[in-house]
């Protein structure tokens, strides 16, 4: 039996990975280590692999067969546009894509006038402006803090994770439309599904149970 290997992202989505995983029986001892230099953590009873990584990285990995399974967020398997297939939402890391923007950029969405849209996420955002508004929009990719796009004359809008929207309100700025809900999710190898239909699919069966479980 050949090991089934897992990409995880990096932080808390792991954390609360590795939590789920433990209660449906698999383990992973050598991964609580604070202090380890390992890249690779072993269960060798059931045969699986597991690894850390960035969050955009979790797609490539598995599209291309270096990982069979990955759980990753949906904005970022948004973003990412990888061929894989999204087998199951895992229900935590909950929070909303969204435009935001000072009140006086609503008319000017509503209008379907040309603004600037400052994001992390330029696909994501070309998408919902051009596919879903039918919107022209000039979309600026920024790395850092994207509320201060719109406060500095950078952009009208941004496209954004929100979860609380404090520190949205905290600068003077709302959530003037919802882009999508997003939370973790897990993704598989497409041959991997093929080659590995039996365990991967228990796998799933085995999460779903727990999931509904907690949600009772």
């Amino acid at each position: 039996m050949r090991y089934l290997t897992i990409a995880l992202t990096k932080g808390r989505l792991a954390s609360k990975t590795l939590e789920l995983l433990e209660k449906t029986g698999i383990t992973c001892e050598e991964m609580k280590d604070k202090n380890t230099r390992k890249l690779i953590f072993v269960n060798e009873e059931k045969k699986l692999r597991f690894f850390l990584a960035k969050g955009p990285d979790v797609p490539t990995y598995v599209e291309y067969g270096a990982a069979d399974i990955g759980v990753v967020g949906k904005d970022t398997i948004l973003e990412e546009g990888r061929k894989l297939y999204e087998v199951l939402d895992l229900g935590f890391g909950k929070c909303r894509m969204c435009i935001c923007g000072p009140e006086s950029a609503r008319e000017l969405l509503e209008s379907n006038r040309l603004i600037r849209v400052a994001t992390k996420y330029p696909n994501i955002a070309k998408d919902y402006f051009l596919n879903k508004k039918h919107q022209t929009v000039e979309i600026i990719k920024l790395n850092g803090s994207i509320e201060l796009a719109p406060i500095v004359g950078l952009s009208e809008v941004i496209c954004d994770i929100v979860e609380t929207g404090s520190t949205l309100r905290e600068n003077g700025l709302k959530v003037l439309e919802e882009v999508c809900p997003l939370s973790a999710r897990m993704v598989v190898n497409q041959v991997s599904m093929k080659m590995e239909n039996e365990r991967i699919s228990a796998m799933i069966q085995d999460l779903k149970r727990i999931i509904r479980e907690e949600q009772k």
